[in-house]
């Protein structure tokens, strides 16, 4: 039975199919040899298939078992797999693949913090974030400024925004104190810094937003900032169930894995250890550049002498005015 070209590599973990597909229109995937076009079926995967001149190895529907991960991103880091300004990235602290490669589900901006789930599975990512799903996604968000009742009437009923309609499913109070108030909302779609242009839509400013859950998965307490933690099978079929996929049979998860208490205490030891390797990265970077500095330093005077001749050592009135107290007269010394 055929296949489309970007179904399999997503499922082979080259991305989302959306991914791919820009990766076919921009001509950078070969089959056989010859330049992939979008909309090509595979027959079967003995095709030679490579991307930017890679092979691929292709997985069939039968051999591929899906994997999915909770991660608890914190702020500062991007959605993206390399920064061209080496800034941190939500990738850096994941689980390495000998096979295929994790996808993100959906996006979080740099300054958003919270729940993010990535899998190996390009087709279940795809469904995830498509709108037609309708999956919740709630965040915590703190607002700065007087909110009425009548503002939170209007995100609920909905609010024309510059890409159309949107509107929260749900808002509940949850306290503040002078000009600063905290709100659960959820959505059902994953449009661009959508939570934030909703509320700047009634003229008060998030200033803090966080995702709490992804449907029925939960970012708890027992995930630390900046950790990740690999859901169980019965997890993953839940989301498989969500978008209308098989569910599937086997798991990496080791029987110990699965013993939620005992990874916490492993997962905060690997993030302590992440964030010692960066800042001992981030001191020798500094060092080199302190090396670099001197040394620049260095050749300029050594330049200076090279062009000027030796420098000649100050003389008269000028040797005292570098060193004040070289020719100043001893105290004489007395006897008790």
């Amino acid at each position: 039975m055929s296949e489309k070209l970007q179904k399999v590599l997503a499922r082979s973990g080259q991305g989302s199919r959306r991914e791919v597909e820009l990766l076919i229109q921009n001509g950078r995937v070969s089959v056989d040899g010859k330049v992939a076009q979008l909309g090509d079926r595979l027959e079967d995967l003995s095709s030679v298939v490579r991307i930017d001149g890679h092979k691929i190895q292709l997985v069939s529907s039968s051999d591929e078992v899906c994997r999915v991960l909770a991660y608890n991103k914190p702020e500062g880091e991007l959605c993206t797999r390399h920064d061209p300004e080496g800034r941190r990235t939500v990738f850096d602290r994941l689980p390495r693949l000998t096979d295929g490669r994790w996808v993100s589900v959906g996006r979080l901006d740099a300054n958003t913090a919270g729940l993010l789930l990535f899998t190996t599975d390009g087709e279940l990512a795809n469904r995830l974030m498509h709108p037609s799903r309708s999956i919740e996604r709630e965040y915590m968000v703190r607002v700065f400024g007087e909110v009425s009742e009548e503002m939170v009437r209007n995100l609920v009923r909905g609010v024309e925004l510059e890409d159309g309609m949107a509107r929260f499913e749900d808002v509940v109070y949850a306290g503040g104190e002078g000009m600063n108030h905290t709100f659960y909302v959820v959505i059902t779609e994953g449009r661009n810094r959508e939570v934030r242009r909703l509320w700047d839509s009634q003229g008060v400013t998030v200033s803090r937003l966080k995702r709490v859950r992804y449907g029925d998965i939960f970012l708890t307490k027992d995930l630390p900032r900046g950790g990740w933690m690999e859901l169980e099978l019965k997890e993953v079929n839940y989301l498989r169930e969500k978008v209308e996929l098989p569910p599937e049979t086997e798991t990496h998860l080791t029987v110990e894995g699965q013993k939620r208490k005992r990874g916490v205490r492993q997962i905060r030891r690997a993030v302590r250890r992440h964030e010692e390797r960066l800042n001992d990265e981030t001191r020798g970077g500094r060092r080199r550049q302190d090396q670099r500095r001197s040394s620049s330093r260095t050749n300029k005077v050594e330049s200076s002498e090279s062009n000027n001749g030796p420098r000649r050592k100050p003389s008269g009135n000028a040797a005292n005015r570098r060193n004040p107290l070289k020719n100043k007269p001893a105290k004489p010394r007395t006897r008790k």
